[in-house]
């Protein structure tokens, strides 16, 4: 149940965020504003705890938050940056090498595999094309294939330990 009531929060104050600035109250919501984010956010609640397995409740813990805004903040953030100049780089001198190359994170969970994925396709220079569900191992078209088998540090640094850190 704490995950519905964590969804239920969450859904609450973004609805908030979206809606400010259009009421009386505190001068940013009306009262119906308020009922109708009340009213959605525990609908959202309840609906996210139908469907989340066992394993993907793991995420409820306010700990994994922390950890994933840490990620989000610091070696995502600085990972794009870096991505974006290495791209702009590459744009301008035409120094291109484009591949798909497969990768083989160790992660576990469909969550982490899904959180990693994104966060490559994210990524400028690198999209995630298609993932083998056996072995949870990605297929990711890279601008500038060095090694045609590739660890998964050289693709997407330390993503993959920070994901099992998170999601696992």
């Amino acid at each position: 149940m704490g995950v519905a009531i964590a969804a239920a929060v969450a859904a609450f104050i973004m609805y908030l965020v979206l809606t400010a600035g259009s009421g009386d109250v505190l001068f940013f919501w009306s009262k119906y504003e308020f009922l109708a984010g009340i009213f959605f956010a525990v609908i959202t609640g309840l609906i996210s705890w139908r469907f989340m397995s066992a394993k993907d409740r793991r995420m409820a813990n306010p700990g994994r938050w922390f950890l994933f805004l840490g990620y989000v903040i610091g070696p995502f953030f600085l990972a794009m940056a870096k991505a974006n100049l290495d791209v702009a780089y590459r744009v301008i001198t035409g120094r291109i090498n484009p591949g798909i190359v497969r990768i083989s994170p160790g992660l576990k969970t469909d969550l982490g595999v899904t959180m990693l994925a994104n966060s490559i396709t994210l990524t400028p220079g690198t999209l995630s094309v298609d993932v083998d569900e056996e072995t949870n191992d990605l297929y990711i078209h890279w601008i500038n294939v060095k090694n045609t088998e590739p660890k998964a540090e050289e693709v997407c640094g330390s993503f993959p330990k920070w994901i099992r850190r998170i999601a696992e």
